[in-house]
């Protein structure tokens, strides 16, 4: 099968990720908090972003290549952190991990990943990220800084703007809980989804791996809260202070959207921030990334990181025209994996890959360095 001819594009994989999948894992993967307002002024506002083409400017050849953290990559953007990815296809963080590994590229393990760090080391390159929800108990925290840097993991990202569980209705409405229990309506939505149910029955019920050392009791918590709430705490600055006491690599701070936030995470240590709203997923009062994104970049001399709403290279040169430096892409990923199995992480790279050049060669752009924030 010829993948471009027939999935072109990650709306494309997104249609048939539905088809493929029960109904509650699509509303997991898809939804956002709320009545989901910034789920969709993410994508809104991308589109209200405009770039000039450019003619008369020759044959081009396009350089992808861009330099962050002190390590080189073929291409701008990486795999972003992903929790319980392994409810959407068996397997999903080895897929993922060892496709952007072949690529060259960042990929992101969440602490709420259905794998763990140990599970992941033999999939990982050299561009390994391990995002962190904050633990409350200091040893604990010790103790995952070393198992995630024994795993081969080099740059820990901190996830700031998830203080609180958020309500997303969508989700509870599809059955879902946490953990994920098999009541009758949730086997009657795994009946219409043999692939899917298949490759479940031969990889297990997934669960959050990392954490099986911390928890003892789970005890009682609301449907879309998870494990990972009973250990997690909602960091401040002394919490940003300590990591970064106790972690020598590149330390990235996730969940930015204010410029006010930006000095003191300079003075503290942070080597990058993330400007994100979380795809939407946790305050359906937030802007638009893409629309903070200016101020954030006019604020900081630090390296940013773009996401929420990416769905193309288009989507990738309008962040970096905006001051990004580089982008991270959560669940075009996840639409890849559930479409076309092991080779769908592959080929949303390929598609990324090819959407930069078009899109370059209509801008007028030989090398990324020439987009002009």
């Amino acid at each position: 099968m010829d993948l471009h001819s027939t999935y072109p594009g990650i709306p494309d994989l997104k249609h048939r990720a539905r088809r493929r999948l029960p109904h509650f894992v699509w509303e997991y993967i898809d939804s956002g908090t709320g009545i989901e307002t910034t789920l969709h002024r993410n994508r809104q506002a991308l589109d209200d972003v405009r770039l000039c083409p450019s003619i008369l400017h020759g044959e081009l050849g396009f350089d992808t290549s861009k330099t962050f953290l002190d390590a080189s990559y073929p291409l701008p953007f990486g795999i972003a952190p992903i929790g319980m990815s392994g409810l959407v296809w068996p397997r999903a963080e080895q897929l993922l991990a060892s496709a952007a590994a072949e690529a060259g590229i960042p990929y992101s393990l969440s602490t709420v990943a259905s794998q763990s760090p140990e599970d992941m080391a033999p999939h990982l390159g050299g561009n390994a990220w391990f995002q962190l929800y904050p633990p409350r108990d200091p040893d604990i925290r010790k103790d995952l800084l070393n198992r995630v840097r024994k795993a081969g993991f080099k740059t820990l990202v901190l996830t700031a703007d998830v203080p609180v569980a958020s309500r997303r209705e969508r989700q509870t409405r599809s059955g879902l809980r946490q953990p994920p229990k098999l009541t009758p309506r949730i086997l009657a939505q795994i009946a219409q989804r043999p692939a899917w149910a298949i490759g479940m029955l031969r990889n297990g019920v997934p669960h959050m791996r990392t954490l099986d050392k911390y928890i003892e009791n789970p005890g009682n918590l609301p449907p879309t809260a998870h494990i990972g709430y009973l250990l997690r705490t909602s960091p401040d600055l002394d919490y940003v202070k300590w990591l970064r006491d106790h972690w020598d690599g590149p330390l990235v701070l996730k969940g930015v959207l204010r410029p006010e936030d930006t000095s003191r995470l300079e003075q503290v240590g942070v080597d990058a921030l993330w400007v994100s709203n979380h795809g939407g997923r946790q305050f359906d009062a937030a802007p638009a990334s893409i629309e903070v994104l200016p101020s954030v970049r006019d604020a900081t001399r630090l390296p940013l990181i773009f996401d929420s709403g990416v769905e193309g290279g288009l989507d990738i040169l309008r962040a970096m025209s905006l001051g990004a430096d580089f982008v991270m892409l959560g669940r075009a990923f996840l639409y890849g994996l559930a479409a076309l199995g092991a080779r769908g992480p592959a080929h949303v790279i390929e598609i990324l890959r090819q959407d930069l050049h078009a899109n370059m060669g209509q801008m007028g752009l030989a090398s990324l360095c020439q987009i002009e924030s």
